[in-house]
């Protein structure tokens, strides 16, 4: 088991400190899901939502979300993100919503939490803009799929359908 790096010599949390780490191109891939009843999901693809288009400004919220990582994750750095992509592929058979986002940057610390956030802002707000049609949605297996770059090197999940 690595070293909890998040605790200072006293036991108390700390934000690590990453100046002496090299910059690398990092990159991070996370997926998630918002499983619903066929007829809201059918409410998502016609665009009949009262609020909108609930994937547009899902997608938005994604990107924003992603952001604003280190604004809610206490330990997370402030990081200067190069780019973010959130993309939905919908599951009639399951009837549910796949999220995925992909972040990248160039620094000293990796996007993990950032891609992680961005799929969980997004699925939430996807709940938030169909409750009106359905409170019983969940939103679930969300994970890292992938990362690269940095010194622990590359990760890929080993159960790939999650």
């Amino acid at each position: 088991m690595n070293e909890l790096t998040h605790f200072n010599e006293e036991g108390r949390a700390r934000m690590v400190d990453v100046s002496t780490k090299a910059e690398t191109t990092r990159v991070a891939v996370a997926r998630g899901e918002i499983r619903m009843k066929p007829e809201t999901l059918t409410l998502v693809k016609e665009g009949l939502m009262a609020k909108g288009d609930v994937l547009a400004v899902s997608q938005v919220a994604g990107i924003m979300g992603a952001k604003k990582t280190s604004d809610i994750i206490p330990m997370c750095h402030p990081l200067l993100l190069s780019g973010i992509d959130v993309s939905f592929k919908i599951n009639d058979q399951e009837s549910k919503i796949e999220i995925q986002v992909t972040v990248n940057n160039s620094g000293q610390t990796g996007v993990e939490m950032e891609a992680l956030t961005g799929v969980s802002v997004a699925a939430l707000t996807i709940y938030d803009m169909c409750k009106a049609a359905e409170k019983d949605m969940v939103i679930g297996d969300i994970c890292l799929v992938s990362k690269s770059g940095g010194k622990s090197g590359n990760y890929i999940r080993a159960d790939k359908t999650k």
